[in-house]
């Protein structure tokens, strides 16, 4: 599919390319996106520009990762979000925020309109959010963007060749009092 743009209160969220590889590399200069990410580390010039030329575009061209960048209406990179499909109607959401702008819940905001997206525009029926245990942070985002803490998973991430233990927690179109796209039987 073609990278669409969203618009929310306060941001632009689109994709990235090559004219924002040097704001990509910057950000993941952060030693907490470097820590709290899978992200390489040490981050290499190489790594932003495989990221911003050759993975986004990938992604959006198969369908298998939507990612957007957090732009303020100045143009400056507030964070990087994505949703990764992991199975048919799943999806994986996973988002850092630039060290300058956090605190101002644009990371949220963007959560919240990308969630929305697909579950209306791209027939997805959960989300999910995945951090490593400790990452506090990124759990308040998901909590505020409405995710439901389901627990700890172990061993589930791999963290530059490390097992670590992660939170999960999911959303789904109900959530939002939007409809799936199939049925939904709860456990009673």
């Amino acid at each position: 599919m073609e990278p669409v743009t969203l618009t929310t209160d306060r941001l632009v969220l689109r994709t990235v390319g090559s004219q924002d590889t040097e704001a990509v590399y910057a950000a993941a200069q952060d030693p907490d996106i470097q820590r709290w990410t899978t992200i390489p580390s040490p981050y290499l010039l190489e790594h932003a520009r495989n990221f911003a030329e050759q993975a986004v575009p990938d992604g959006w061209a198969n369908d298998s990762m939507f990612t957007f960048g957090l732009f303020l209406p100045d143009g400056d990179l507030a964070g990087m979000l994505g949703v990764t499909m992991i199975s048919l109607g799943v999806g994986e959401i996973g988002f850092w925020g630039t060290k300058e702008h956090r605190g101002h819940g644009y990371v949220t905001e963007a959560a919240v309109a990308v969630s929305r997206w697909a579950f209306t525009e791209r027939a997805v029926d959960r989300l999910e959010w995945r951090a490593e245990v400790g990452n506090t942070a990124s759990r308040a985002v998901a909590r505020r963007a409405g995710y439901t803490m389901e627990g700890t998973l172990r061993s589930a991430i791999n963290n530059n060749g490390v097992r670590r233990d992660c939170w999960i927690a999911s959303l789904l179109p109900s959530d939002l009092t939007l409809p799936s796209t199939s049925p939904y039987l709860p456990a009673p």
